[in-house]
């Protein structure tokens, strides 16, 4: 659903689903365990998923501090999932395909994992990562633009190449004390000329032809100035339109728009629950999408007018401090969400209803990204879990029936693998595929008339578009080619 879509004269695609996304491909065995225990002692889980600008790849961070870049498929449009490791597949994916007699079935099961995914390419950031951002001229045509950025705890920014994993450039921020400062938001200006970065109570602007100490330092809270920001500046975006209006969110709760030439505040919004840790734009840069951790709602607002929220989106979040994405979709007509009952929720952009919701995981959705040409999406899941000993009352009932210690960690284990999760660490179970993985999915297309489009008739809009699958044909049709 790239640009050359929404330019048609005569419509546009939609990604549908009606009949639900088909998972082609997941990667869970690179995160099933952590490569550190002194980084990731208790669990090693996912911390989203980005797709690069191009759609060649997507990133993922764990919380072993570790980047992963994972190619698309070349056979993306068109893959089925083949059979592997079938009659052994894990007891969640045979419940999640709703299979009774696991051994005569093992096919089906596989496929409704996907196929194996590997990544290509694995950065190690050294300390934990708080946020990361493409590039965004990255493509794959140009090997001098394939690069993102990462910021982690008590280390300048670093600018990486995507292709070979070296460090290009860093760029640092100093407090006080002269010491280095990190930063808890990085992004790219849509240009790419600037580094923007969120910092307790202030921004910074770093040029990102100069890596180094030069920076602007722009406040953000200003002691006894109405509509200043407090807090952790949490999260960052530049409108797509263009290079003129920047989103801010904090961890004080508040929205802040600022001039993206100036860095003036222009205007300030409240109205979540808890702190911001998600902003992001429509295509067409009207309105504005927020999330917050301990906060159900995505609220939607209006900046052309007074910064009223137009409606809000329910999501399963309110109890988790964890970042949960939502994404967009490019041509602008869906918002996809994940929670943490492991379902992806999808809703109509035109007034915020939900048409769908599947489930794609068996634990927290922590990341969700459409691709930014083709009708495919990528999930990431995960969350934090630890060893709990077993309750008093269980442990006297046990050591009452004569049980021993290494029976107790047996029946512990034989738990953990017939799917009941709670409170036990990674190590101990097998997730297959299912829980703390990257998937990827395809989605249907459905064409949508201008005509209804312009009238703006949800129903009309709805008869006109005609369910398709996204084959490799379609897709050369709609968008070109895709290199």
């Amino acid at each position: 659903m790239g640009d050359a879509l929404d330019a048609s004269p005569q419509g546009y695609y939609v990604c549908s689903f009606d009949s639900g996304p088909v998972p082609i491909y997941c990667a869970w065995e690179e995160y099933s365990g952590s490569s550190s225990t002194a980084a990731a002692p208790n669990s090693n889980f996912l911390k989203g998923v980005k797709w690069s600008p191009d759609g060649s790849c997507c990133l993922t961070v764990t919380d072993d501090n570790w980047l992963r870049v994972f190619d698309l498929p070349q056979d993306a449009l068109h893959h089925q999932p083949a059979a592997a490791a079938a009659g052994q597949p894990a007891a969640a994916a045979h419940a999640a395909a709703g299979i009774v007699n696991p051994a005569a079935a093992g096919a089906a099961a596989a496929a409704a994992v996907g196929t194996p995914w590997y990544s290509g390419l694995q950065v190690h950031a050294g300390e934990t990562v708080y946020d990361y951002a493409w590039f965004p001229g990255m493509s794959t045509a140009d090997p001098v633009s394939c690069c993102f950025a990462s910021t982690s705890r008590g280390q300048p920014i670093k600018l990486w190449d995507a292709c070979s994993g070296q460090l290009r450039a860093s760029y640092r921020a100093y407090d006080d004390a002269d010491e280095i400062t990190a930063a808890a938001s990085v992004t790219c200006s849509p240009d790419g000329s600037k580094l923007l970065a969120g910092y307790n109570k202030a921004l910074r602007a770093f040029d990102v032809a100069r890596p180094g100490r030069e920076c602007r330092k722009i406040a953000t809270y200003r002691k006894r100035q109405e509509g200043s920001m407090a807090g952790i500046i949490s999260c960052l975006c530049f409108s797509p339109v263009s290079n003129d209006l920047l989103a801010a969110g904090s961890y004080s709760r508040c929205i802040g728009l600022f001039d993206g030439r100036t860095y003036e505040q222009l205007l300030l919004l409240e109205g979540h629950k808890g702190g911001v840790t998600q902003v992001s734009f429509s295509p067409d840069g009207n309105f504005l999408y927020t999330g917050a951790r301990q906060d159900d709602q995505i609220h939607c607002w209006d900046i052309r007018a007074t910064g009223q929220v137009l409606y809000s989106m329910s999501r399963c979040t309110s109890s988790t401090n964890q970042r949960i994405a939502f994404s967009i979709e490019p041509c602008g007509r869906h918002l996809a969400t994940g929670g943490c009952d492991g379902a992806v929720r999808v809703f109509d952009l035109c007034d915020g209803r939900q048409v769908a919701s599947f489930q794609a995981a068996a634990d927290t959705v922590n990341g969700v990204d459409f691709s930014p040409c083709l009708g495919l999406l990528a999930t990431a899941s995960g969350h934090r879990r630890f060893a709990l000993l077993p309750a008093d009352g269980w442990e006297a009932e046990d050591a009452a029936a004569g049980k021993t210690q290494q029976q107790q960690q047996q029946q512990q284990q034989q738990s953990a693998s017939d799917g009941d999760i709670t409170g036990l660490s990674m190590a101990s179970w097998q997730p297959g595929g299912l829980c703390n993985s990257l998937r990827l999915w395809r989605c249907e297309a459905a064409w949508v008339a201008a005509a209804a489009a312009a009238e703006g008739d949800a129903g009309a809009a709805g008869d006109a578009a005609e369910g398709m699958d996204v084959d490799a044909a379609a897709a050369a049709a709609a968008v070109g080619d895709v290199g």
